[in-house]
């Protein structure tokens, strides 16, 4: 696509804002977006919102009455994939991207990422990665471990370093046509939307592309306590969204499960042989290894004195989201889901 095209033919581009509750990060989040170089004539901006009560919404009402290209619609299911589902059936784009009310996107985006999908044909979804950010100590913390290897492994879309073809990316440019050939997003899934969605993509032929050129910032969580309970969930949903589609999990997705399940059955087996208690000394004390080489990573990202509660922020990401695994199999693969609330009755807390 060359530049003239892109300015004089440009395809029209819906940005879908899935929030709820965030008063803090919202506005700098809408005007990151208006502040974007593509046409303006050529955006809208459909904040969905999920029934906040932190002031969010007289944020965006305030920002919709001074620029038309915003507009406010409500979420009464409160989760992200109902609030997704919501902005893409009003919405008039060719192409739509979903940003969310905690992060922040370069003037370049829409540009690069428009640009990016009419550079590869083959691609249905086309994005960049993750510059993850926080507040405070512990947030600077969080920040740098999930930008490190030790933290989350390969995931290409939080480490920036890689352009090609992969599994999924945040904030994508997805082609519209492409909800004729997978349908809209799983209103189950309280987190994983986004990898579900892409999962479906794939399974149904199409391909990703990421590029380094792209990038959006997110403010990570900055408590460890809110920490924990996002992985717990994304482990937790990872089950039923593999479970759904009888699908292999990469092996990033499974070595946390995989290392807490080890524990746990050496430690019930030194029980009866002490070897085994052995064997999970010898695996902690690997692990522990790995541990001072992620602090290392973080101390040269963020400075030496986060390296300190770095191996605490990493065990909370392996442990958290290895426990989210196994007890999604047992309510999801055991229990077969009974007594879990319906979709509209589960919430999303930051």
């Amino acid at each position: 696509m060359t530049q003239d095209i892109l300015n004089n033919d440009s395809p029209l581009v819906s940005i879908i804002m899935p929030i709820r509750n965030e008063a803090e990060f919202i506005e700098q989040a809408i005007k990151s977006i208006l502040n974007n170089d593509y046409p303006s004539d050529k955006m809208e901006v459909l904040v969905v919102d999920g029934c906040s009560d932190d002031g969010t919404q007289a944020i965006v009402e305030k920002i919709a009455n001074d620029d038309s290209r915003v507009i406010l619609l409500e979420n009464t299911g409160k989760i992200v994939s109902t609030a997704l589902n919501i902005g893409l059936k009003a919405c008039h784009g060719e192409i739509f991207i979903r940003v969310d009310g905690h992060a922040e996107i370069p003037p370049d985006f829409i540009r690069k990422s428009v640009r990016c999908l009419d550079e590869h044909p083959d691609a249905w979804v086309a994005g960049g990665y993750w510059k993850t950010i926080s507040q405070g100590y512990v947030g600077k913390v969080i920040a740098a471990a999930t930008q490190s290897p030790v933290g989350v492994g390969n995931a290409r879309h939080r480490l920036g370093n890689f352009d090609g073809w992969v599994d999924t990316v945040p904030y994508g440019a997805h082609h519209k046509w492409t909800l004729e050939k997978v349908g809209y997003f799983d209103e189950e899934l309280v987190r994983n939307q986004d990898d579900e969605f892409n999962m479906r993509v794939i399974l149904a032929g199409g391909k990703i592309w990421i590029s380094s050129s792209i990038y959006s910032t997110y403010y990570a969580r900055s408590s460890l306590k809110k920490l924990w309970r996002q992985y717990f969930q994304y482990g937790f949903w990872r089950i039923r969204t593999l479970q759904k589609h009888g699908k292999a999990a990469t092996l990033r997705q499974v070595v946390p499960l995989m290392f807490v399940s080890s524990l746990i059955i050496l430690g019930l087996a030194g029980l009866v042989s002490q070897i085994f208690w052995w064997m999970l000394a010898a695996e902690l004390g690997i692990y522990a290894l790995g541990l001072v080489y992620g602090s290392i990573d973080v101390g040269k990202q963020a400075g030496w004195k986060y390296s300190l509660l770095a191996p605490l922020v990493f065990g909370i990401l392996h442990f958290a989201y290895g426990l989210g695994c196994l007890w999604g199999t047992a309510r999801f693969v055991i229990l077969k889901g009974r007594g879990m609330a319906k979709p509209k009755e589960v919430r999303i807390s930051r």
